[in-house]
């Protein structure tokens, strides 16, 4: 596996893996996370992602042989959570081909954002998630973040994480 730069073409790259990632949660039961429709077909999600990887922050994990296997935005902090008090690299998005579960993906994608908050002299990475979902509050602190508070944005309910290196 290899992590690289996304670019502009990129952007159906996330938007599919989104979608399979919403189809999987959907199957548990779990639509609390991104809802239960297709992540491509909200045209407001859409316009982030590009915006996103307009700004730099956008990096595709692939396989040797060039499969997207998942995908990481890093940068500003959302607006829905509070400001940290010091300089961070915000992990805005992070998903993984379930196809591809089990291979270590996020945690390549988490140490890559790690290494380039390193690399800008930053010690702090944060990140949320949905709080409805124990065990990805458990991978979150087994890849070194702690759950440090929730926040709610409309019914929806947040878990804020930070890890310092």
């Amino acid at each position: 596996m290899r992590i690289r730069a996304g670019t502009a073409a990129d952007v159906d790259v996330v938007l599919a893996l989104m979608d399979e990632a919403v189809a999987w949660m959907v199957a548990r039961g779990q639509t609390g996370q991104w809802g239960s429709e297709p992540i491509s077909g909200k045209q407001s999600f859409v316009e982030h992602v590009e915006e996103w990887q307009r700004g730099g922050g956008l990096r595709i994990a692939e396989t040797d042989d060039g499969e997207p296997v998942g995908a990481l935005i890093v940068g500003e902090r959302q607006p829905y959570v509070r400001e940290a008090d010091e300089p961070e690299l915000y992990v805005i998005l992070l998903v993984t081909s379930r196809r591809s579960a089990g291979q270590g993906i996020g945690g390549a994608l988490v140490e890559r954002a790690v290494e380039e908050a390193r690399a800008q002299g930053v010690s702090l990475v944060r990140v949320d998630s949905w709080a409805g979902a124990p065990r990805l509050i458990e991978w979150y602190e087994e890849q070194g973040f702690e759950a440090v508070e929730r926040f709610q944005v409309g019914d929806w309910e947040g878990q804020l994480y930070e890890r310092r290196i």
